[in-house]
């Protein structure tokens, strides 16, 4: 009984520590490649930047950018469709003007620091936006809780995971509110912020001044249920129809039924997918907000793909509505890639200068023109499809659950599943037995010789 149980012993460690500490390491590595992907280059000097023209008769719109990493697609969502009006004046704030890192590696010019909106406006905003932001860092988010609770009664609204940030804030006690699922399965939300009423069957809910969103892609609706509150359903259709966007239905009604969510292929990749794919993605002037973001989101937050920013010069790039931008690679210098994505439906003409420069690098397989080569489709729809191409349709499946995209007409066509993610799993697996096996051998031999 007892050699039984050493036995069954070193089967496990064996387990634990080659499956569990290399699925570990892999775990961290993707995750630091997304949430963590911090700028180590230095930052080139920068010249004056000019900031949107601030507009008196026009309500002020700000936008939040955190101290540690703020989710890219939940801030250009609302920073575009609100810019997209011309109704607003619209801001990427923070607690200062350095440069801030969005989710995947993209860096962000804050239009002004918090004090500085303070003066420009003379009172406070009349919304702030809060995307998810990352908070590792106590300190570091402090300055973020203080201008918001200063602000505390204007009107506020969350998309994604930005209402456990607000809700870190003591501001959401007996509000009703909607949030990313993961924040129920990996944030342990309803536990940790028990006297908050959080629903998972809506992609945005009202509860009085604060409009709060679902996953990803339900940023969309609250941002256009806003918009038509303020300027008309009219504004918020013509939107609609420029963006191609598929689900203006739940602006009217937001009730969904919630995604059947496996987050094994997810947690998997994470863990087991090692020879990712690189992925460069071309910054130029005049790129749209919400497609650049998106490309940084979807690829890269499936433990497959690492994502670099690239552009022509160490010059800023301004995008459609006016946010500066900083690549952290250049063309003349960018390691050989798989594949090179220009977003924007008008990248071919935007970039196309850009394109001849990198096209006699000859540094990727492929030139991926996501959006211009679909114009007519929503943003979301093209990437997810070429995700599926790329990688399998497993993989494609989840970033759909995980943005909480819901359209008719997204056709994914793949390999069914990941093949190397699933294959050094069991590698893995076997290399555990093997060891295992050898330990095993080793005691009872040393056994018998007693």
């Amino acid at each position: 009984m007892k050699r039984l149980f050493i036995r069954f012993l070193v089967y496990a460690m064996s387990f634990v520590v080659f499956v569990g500490g290399i699925g570990a390491l892999g775990m961290i590595r993707s995750q630091k490649d997304f949430y963590g992907a911090f700028r180590t280059e230095p930052i080139p000097s920068l010249p004056a930047m000019e900031k949107p023209i601030y507009d008196p008769s026009k309500p002020t719109v700000a936008v939040l950018l955190g101290n540690e990493t703020t989710e890219g697609t939940d801030f250009s969502i609302p920073y575009e469709l609100f810019s997209r009006t011309g109704e607003f004046n619209v801001y990427a704030v923070a607690s200062d003007n350095q440069v801030r890192t969005l989710t995947g590696g993209l860096e962000v010019v804050p239009h002004y620091s918090f004090a500085e909106l303070d003066q420009l406006v003379g009172r406070s905003p009349d919304m702030i936006v809060i995307p998810f932001m990352t908070m590792k860092h106590e300190k570091k988010f402090q300055p973020v809780q203080e201008w918001v609770q200063k602000h505390a009664k204007t009107n506020l609204l969350t998309i994604c995971g930005g209402s456990g940030n607000l809700a870190a804030m003591g501001l959401l006690k007996g509000s009703t509110v909607a949030t990313h699922w993961q924040n129920r399965i990996f944030g342990g939300i309803e536990s940790r912020f028990p006297e908050t009423h959080w629903v998972w069957d809506q992609r945005y809910t009202q509860s009085g001044n604060v409009v709060s969103s679902a996953g990803v892609s339900s940023g969309m609706d609250a941002v256009l249920y806003v918009i038509s509150q303020r300027l008309g359903e009219q504004a918020a259709a013509k939107l609609v129809e420029e963006m191609n966007y598929p689900s203006y239905h739940y602006v009217k009604n937001p009730q969904m039924d919630p995604f059947d969510v496996n987050l094994w292929t997810y947690t998997l990749n994470n863990a087991f997918h090692w020879s990712k794919k690189k992925a460069g993605v071309l910054l130029y002037n005049g790129i749209e907000e919400i497609a650049l973001a998106s490309v940084f989101d979807i690829y890269s937050d499936t433990g497959t793909t690492k994502v670099l920013s690239i552009s022509a010069s160490e010059q800023p790039i301004v995008t459609k509505h006016g946010l500066t931008l900083i690549s952290r690679n250049l063309i003349k210098n960018t390691p050989t890639l798989d594949k090179l994505v220009v977003p924007g439906r008008e990248a071919k003409s935007l970039a196309a200068e850009d394109i001849i420069k990198w096209e006699e690098t000859g540094r990727a397989k492929e030139v991926k023109f996501v959006h211009s080569d679909s114009p007519q489709r929503f943003l979301f729809e093209v990437e997810l499809e070429d995700l599926a191409k790329q990688e399998d349709l497993l993989t494609a499946e989840h970033a759909v659950r995980r943005l909480e995209f819901r359209a008719d007409d997204i056709q994914l066509e793949g390999k069914p599943f990941p093949v190397e993610t699933y294959g050094n799993l069991l590698l893995t697996v076997l290399l555990a037995i093997l060891a295992a096996f050898c330990m095993d051998r080793r005691l009872i031999m040393k056994n018998k010789s007693h």
